[in-house]
């Protein structure tokens, strides 16, 4: 790197960037020998117990011993619910001393409270690929990310989703169904216009980029077009970087109608043929409505653009339970045919 050796103020800026870099490695360093240190951890109290040493005067007290013990030498960071958790990263991690590159231990905490090993997979694995804060990783819990995409795919969709994460391959691997917009914090029943609800959206731009996945670049809201001295307003226009197309959202406080379908099909004409530059894709349309008649919405899509989907949207955390059930059911039917 050249050195600069006139100009006081590059100097001011080459030395600050440095030394910030120098931070961020210096908190790395610390993540990663935090974990890889608590793994192996939890690989002695693993091993002891294995060789038969809980017998001799410890038994079932032995976490508790060793919380106090390790405490009262060390201060924080040995209170009972970590060494349980030192363990049970070891347990269910056997090689995951590897993890310590990728993530650290408050986000390691938050994949082991996950019971069910496909769903800990998915989480950790998109964590990784889209790195997410500790927060970010614990929304998109709360909001069942995986659940709602699973629920619609077959038992081979599922296993592959847990094993690799999101993969964005095709228009439809970026829809949800549902969307979770609970972030906006709007009660039910509201009663709020959809210039509202946009306006709501932009002010939480953020959480809506989040939930909508990797990739989304906001460009605009109310995005004009004019056709025939007519002007017209998408609501949000995105651009989505993987995917190197438009994303076009039409919002609806209520239910999709065909009238929408058919305007978002004009939308995505008029993208592709006046907006899109070289090396763009054919956009895609989202339909987003509180409510869908599946019926309707099948038949206004005849012979429309398989670029263009009609989705739900809600304003609370989905029912986990409800979602799981139909899941299961899937495996099962899958396992049965």
């Amino acid at each position: 790197m050249e050195i600069p050796k006139n100009d006081y103020h590059d100097l001011v800026s080459l030395i600050s960037n440095r030394y910030e870099q120098g931070q961020k490695l210096a908190v790395q360093t610390v993540n990663t020998a935090m974990v890889e240190t608590y793994w192996q951890i939890g690989q002695y109290i693993v091993e002891f117990e294995q060789g038969g040493k809980t017998k001799a005067g410890y038994g079932k007290g032995l976490l508790e011993n060793l919380s106090n013990d390790l405490s009262m030498l060390y201060g924080k960071g040995f209170s009972l619910s970590n060494v349980k958790r030192m363990r049970q990263f070891y347990v269910v991690y056997p090689n995951g001393a590897t993890l310590s590159h990728h993530l650290n231990w408050s986000m390691i905490v938050e994949l082991l409270k996950i019971d069910d090993p496909l769903e800990r997979s998915f989480y950790e694995k998109q964590s990784i690929r889209e790195k997410w804060s500790v927060r970010e990783l614990v929304r998109q819990k709360s909001s069942s990310l995986f659940l709602r995409l699973a629920v619609s795919k077959d038992k081979d969709g599922i296993m592959k989703l847990a094993k690799e994460g999101q993969r964005i391959e095709t228009p439809a691997d970026i829809i949800r169904e549902p969307y979770v917009l609970e972030f906006l914090k709007i009660p039910e029943p509201y009663h709020l216009s959809e210039t509202e609800l946009e306006a709501r959206l932009i002010d939480r731009l953020q959480a809506f980029l989040l939930e909508l996945g990797k990739g989304f670049a906001f460009i605009g809201r109310q995005y004009r077009i004019t056709l025939g001295n007519t002007h017209y307003y998408v609501d949000l226009v995105f651009y989505h970087r993987i995917l190197k197309c438009f994303v076009l959202i039409d919002l609806k406080k209520e239910a999709a109608g065909y009238e929408a379908v058919g305007q978002m099909n004009m939308y995505l004409g008029y993208f592709e043929n006046e907006e899109n530059t070289e090396g763009d894709n054919p956009p895609i349309g989202i339909v987003l409505a509180k409510e869908r008649d599946d019926v309707l919405v099948q038949y206004a899509m005849h012979n429309v653009s398989s670029q263009l989907f009609v989705s739900k949207y809600q304003l609370y955390l989905p029912n986990r339970e409800e979602l799981q059930a139909l899941i299961e059911k899937q495996l099962q039917n899958d396992n049965q045919e």
